[in-house]
């Protein structure tokens, strides 16, 4: 069987290690992944940030690592992969703004590709306009989004996934376990 080859979306402020852990775990069973920003190219940075539950109101931020991009964000064909990968954090919020952000998505859900979304990803999957009458969960201030977006938000436990159909979806980075088990069974590597 050929390996699978996977596109990662990430932006600046991505969240830390929604992007690092299933970056690894994809790698570590063999899926090629290329790690893309609109605007940059393979060997730019950018730059992650670390939310946590410290039990305030919402998650708090704090600085976190440079995470360097592997592919050209310039040369993405969504036919040459077999799934797509949007970490959440800030980028969200303004790679959702970028067309062709939206056209690639559209792209993959159009082909029936597996998609996962953590967290604020959410946000790209609702302004590409893919979530009508599909199901899915993020973290809950995204909620709304999906609703708006004529999708079902799904309030699960913070450390479970949700799927429906080609789409993988989790609250936050307590769920990686589960959120990466499921991508990997919709790619068929497990």
């Amino acid at each position: 069987m050929a390996n699978k080859r996977v596109l990662l979306l990430a932006g600046d402020f991505v969240e830390d290690y929604e992007i690092m852990v299933p970056f690894q775990t994809l790698l570590t069973l063999g899926v090629e992944v290329d790690a893309v920003c609109p605007g940059k190219s393979a060997g730019d940075s950018v730059r992650t940030a670390i939310h946590d539950f410290e039990g305030d109101q919402t998650y708090s931020e704090k600085p976190g690592h440079n995470f360097a991009l592997n592919a050209d964000f310039a040369s993405v064909n969504a036919a040459d992969y077999d799934g797509l990968l949007i970490p959440g954090g800030r980028a969200p919020e303004y790679l959702r703004l970028n067309t062709e952000v939206l056209d690639i998505v559209r792209a993959f859900d159009t082909a029936k590709k597996p998609i996962a979304a953590i967290c604020h990803g959410v946000q790209i999957l609702a302004a590409a306009g893919i979530l009508s009458g599909r199901s899915c969960t993020a973290y809950p201030a995204c909620g709304p989004e999906v609703t708006l977006a004529g999708g079902e938000y799904k309030e699960i436990a913070i450390d479970g996934a949700h799927v429906d159909g080609n789409l993988v979806t989790a609250p936050a980075w307590p769920a990686h376990p589960a959120f990466c088990r499921e991508f990997l069974k919709l790619l068929a590597v497990l």
